[in-house]
């Protein structure tokens, strides 16, 4: 064997021990041409880290924007949360001239994204510091961006997950699903780790340079992921073929075994995970005095978490294990988690409410991916955009609602404080966010109630009859 095969058969062997959901790659989708289509996620995972982390704080604390509009304005990219599933089935039928299905709407999807990112700057900038009367353009500034990145953000996601299960065989379709979103994991913390180096230094001027760069490198990852990946086919253009409907499609994937109760449990379980999004950066800055580039940073810090649930997840599914019960077992490692961030206010640490928030982190890794590889079962031939469009819709909007009920107690628990109602005992900036985060525990027990029944034992073969001699193998175990 010659030098180089040695070191590809190496550098294979170092992917599949190290790199979660490596054996993914086939000889129809290799691992290289995995990891570029994977940069579309990497490119909706610096987003994310942008609304959910960056934005959120600097709103909150440097602009003094209060938390329920913030929790409005983040929960408006998942207005477009809904349309996931029609989105998804319009890229199982769509027909196009050029011979792509999904490709269109990956496109489009980024150009939209582009254009809010790049907008929202100025729309904060009117709402914060404008001049008297600029209020209002601000608020519809702010609203227009947030819909555009949301709308943008969920039809490349939807459109890249469908692509990725039509070019993976189908035996493979849950190992490359779960591996594009521990992806989105690895550009959540890259772009955390990134953007909060670059606004340790915090200025308006360097906030309007970071978000209008992260607009280009998001379009550009964007457009080098999608480059060449789905092939043109003459078969799929337009012509006067009657096309399936959507309400006849959702209506034969709904009679699945099942699957209410699956996408409750996948609700449930995201709204416990995601009512702290909007809590948690704030948090670290009003109640611990963290700077900008510490509290991005925390996002960072929840993301390896939740990377680290995957890979944890990887190697159990990997040897056969029941997702469901993985999925239980990331919703009990969330309690304590929750806790320690609760415990964090008093003591005025800091390392225990970043080892509370790692330990979420895990949690939602755990229950996130198990929960990812359940509905890939639900997949059949041409369904694959409706298929992962309603389990993203479902978690989507399920964490949208999350946020802004969230924000929403937050502020009602603080007004209360504010004004003396709750006692001295409760007179703390930390009273609304820990109240937030004893809601988030009493929904993780609602998420398991939701669950238990879908966990079935598994029966169990007898034994084998003992051989006539008695040895080792023989004694209990």
């Amino acid at each position: 064997m010659s030098s180089i095969g040695r070191r590809i058969v190496s550098f294979d062997l170092l992917a599949r021990t190290f790199v979660p959901f490596a054996d993914a790659g086939t000889t129809e989708l290799p691992l290289g041409r995995l990891f570029r289509l994977s940069l579309f996620q990497i490119s909706v995972g610096i987003t994310m880290v942008l609304l959910g982390g960056t934005l959120n704080r600097v709103m909150a604390v440097e602009l003094g924007i209060p938390v329920s509009v913030i929790a409005v304005a983040l929960a408006l990219p998942l207005v477009a949360a809904p349309a996931r599933t029609l989105i998804g089935f319009k890229s199982d039928t769509h027909r196009s001239y050029l011979g792509w299905r999904r490709v269109p709407f990956m496109w489009f999807g980024s150009l939209v994204q582009f254009g809010g990112l790049s907008v929202m700057p100025f729309s904060l900038l009117l709402l914060s510091d404008g001049p008297p009367g600029t209020t209002l353009y601000g608020e519809a500034g702010m609203t227009l961006a947030f819909l555009m990145v949301g709308f943008g953000l969920h039809t490349t996601q939807t459109a890249g997950l469908a692509l990725a299960t039509d070019l993976a065989p189908e035996e493979k379709r849950p190992r490359v699903v779960a591996m594009l979103y521990t992806m989105l994991l690895v550009g959540m913390v890259g772009g955390a780790i990134v953007i909060g180096r670059l606004l340790q230094d915090f200025s308006t001027l360097r906030l309007i340079q970071v978000l209008q760069g992260s607009a280009l490198v998001t379009i550009a990852l964007t457009g080098i992921a999608m480059w060449k990946q789905e092939p043109r086919r003459r078969d799929i253009a337009p012509s006067g073929e009657a096309r399936p409907r959507f309400r006849e499609a959702f209506a034969a994937f709904r009679r699945q075994q099942d699957l209410t109760r699956l996408l409750s449990a996948l609700a449930v379980g995201s709204a416990a995970f995601g009512m702290q999004d909007i809590l948690l950066e704030p948090y670290g800055g009003s109640v611990l005095h963290m700077r900008v580039g510490s509290t991005t940073l925390l996002t960072a810090l929840f993301s390896a978490g939740s990377l680290l649930g995957y890979v944890f997840a990887a190697r159990v599914l990997g040897k056969g294990g029941n997702p469901r019960v993985i999925a239980a077992i990331g919703l009990l490692v969330g309690i304590p988690g929750f806790m320690a961030v609760i415990l964090s206010s008093p003591f005025q640490s800091v390392a225990v409410f970043c080892i509370g928030t790692a330990t979420i982190g895990i949690g939602s890794g755990l229950f996130a991916v198990s929960m990812l590889i359940s509905a890939m079962g639900l997949v059949t031939e041409g369904s694959g955009g409706l298929a992962l469009g309603a389990w993203s819709a479902v978690q989507a909007m399920a964490i949208g609602l999350a946020v802004a009920i969230g924000g929403f107690i937050r502020d009602g628990v603080g007004g209360l404080v504010h004004s003396g109602w709750l006692g001295p005992a409760f007179g703390t900036p930390a009273a609304g966010y820990c109240v937030v985060y004893g809601v988030e525990i009493a929904l993780v027990f609602a998420a398991l109630a939701v669950l238990g029944p879908l966990i079935r034992p598994q029966k169990i073969q007898p034994r084998p009859a003992p051989a006539r001699h008695f040895g080792l193998a023989d004694l209990p175990n």
